[in-house]
């Protein structure tokens, strides 16, 4: 019996016996014991491996969202959230996706949330963050439109919608969400600058948080950009932080930018934040920063630091001091980012 076995021991007909519970049309107590046990499977790494390369679960999941019952529904969007963590589960995901990016536009779909985090775990990896942005096009649903709700207090009275903040930041790893978000006649971004500030939601705070790192790839940007109210208090969260530093360091990729972040007193700034800031990583990301903005300028034609060319010996001995460094992160505990959102909000 499917129900006394360990994840590690079930075999393929113990799994096809589990399998055969979930159905639509399986007695609702039996589905929700079948339910409840997967949701269990994908709770440890032993389960998540077993079925993620399992795509008769995952569709028995997807077909299973929805379900009458509620608290099927509910189990079923869980387990294929932690299961979406996993890449080789997005291919078959990814199929669902029309009928996701419809229920996450439902203003009274009881379910967004959990929508709105499994979009956000899909579009992690640029591949299928590709896919999604193609089925909102297929679908006739613009960036514009998502950040219409993410921004609209209320508008799913049964969902928060934070993970709306991490799935734009993951979209915008893409030139072409960049692009349209600073797209200077629509004034999209501008909308999410007063969540920088939101304090009832780190997810929230640091997906806007991201999408703005992620926009300052792109080198010319709104003036709006440049200011900050006068009451700015310092970002709680040591991630958000790091982010901010990186959005910062982005911006000084060009001559203009090193230009205009010097011109604002960058460095007095980042100077003081540096001693104040006990978190490793982020101290490390202040020194980056400060290097350049006290360093000499690059010689003519490397202007810009995005473009430059590395030579193979330093690229090598830089990506070994960024593993030196992480590991030295994770001996210090330091985990490895929101499981739920993307990984480190940008490619």
């Amino acid at each position: 019996m499917w129900g006394g076995t360990s994840c590690l021991s079930m075999d393929e007909e113990q799994a096809r016996e589990l399998l055969g519970f979930l159905r639509l049309d399986t007695r609702p107590d039996l589905k929700g014991q079948a339910t409840g046990y997967v949701l269990g499977l994908t709770g440890s790494a032993e389960g998540q491996m077993l079925l993620a390369g399992r795509p008769d679960f995952l569709e028995a999941l997807l077909l299973l969202t929805g379900d009458c019952s509620l608290a099927v529904v509910k189990d079923s969007y869980h387990s294929l959230i932690n299961l979406s963590v996993a890449v080789a589960t997005h291919r078959v995901l990814a199929k669902e996706l029309p009928v996701l990016l419809h229920r996450l536009l439902d203003p009274g779909y009881a379910f967004t949330d959990q929508v709105c985090t499994l979009l956000s775990n899909l579009s992690r990896e640029e591949g299928t963050c590709r896919q999604v942005f193609q089925a909102m096009q297929e679908e006739g649903l613009e960036l514009a439109q998502v950040v219409e709700v993410f921004c609209t207090e209320g508008y799913n009275k049964k969902a928060a919608l934070h993970y709306l903040g991490p799935l734009l930041s993951n979209l915008t790893q893409l030139p072409e969400t960049r692009e349209f978000l600073l797209d200077r006649s629509r004034c999209v971004v501008q909308r999410l600058l007063p969540y920088t500030q939101y304090k009832a939601s780190t997810v929230r705070r640091g997906g806007v948080i991201g999408t703005l790192r992620n926009c300052c790839f792109e080198y010319r940007l709104p003036v709006d950009l440049q200011y900050l109210p006068p009451d700015k208090q310092r970002e709680k969260d040591p991630d958000i932080r790091k982010m901010l530093l990186e959005a910062v360091m982005l911006l000084t990729a060009t001559k203009a930018g090193r230009q205009l972040v010097k011109e604002k007193g960058t460095y007095l700034v980042v100077r003081e934040l540096h001693r104040w800031e006990t978190e490793p990583d982020v101290q490390a990301a202040c020194e980056k920063l400060i290097q350049v903005l006290i360093g000499d300028e690059p010689e003519p034609g490397m202007e810009n630091l995005l473009e430059v060319k590395i030579p193979k010996d330093v690229e090598e001995q830089l990506q070994h001091l960024d593993r030196e460094e992480e590991r030295q992160q994770e001996t210090q505990g330091k985990g490895p980012g929101m499981q739920m959102g993307p990984s480190g909000l940008s490619r």
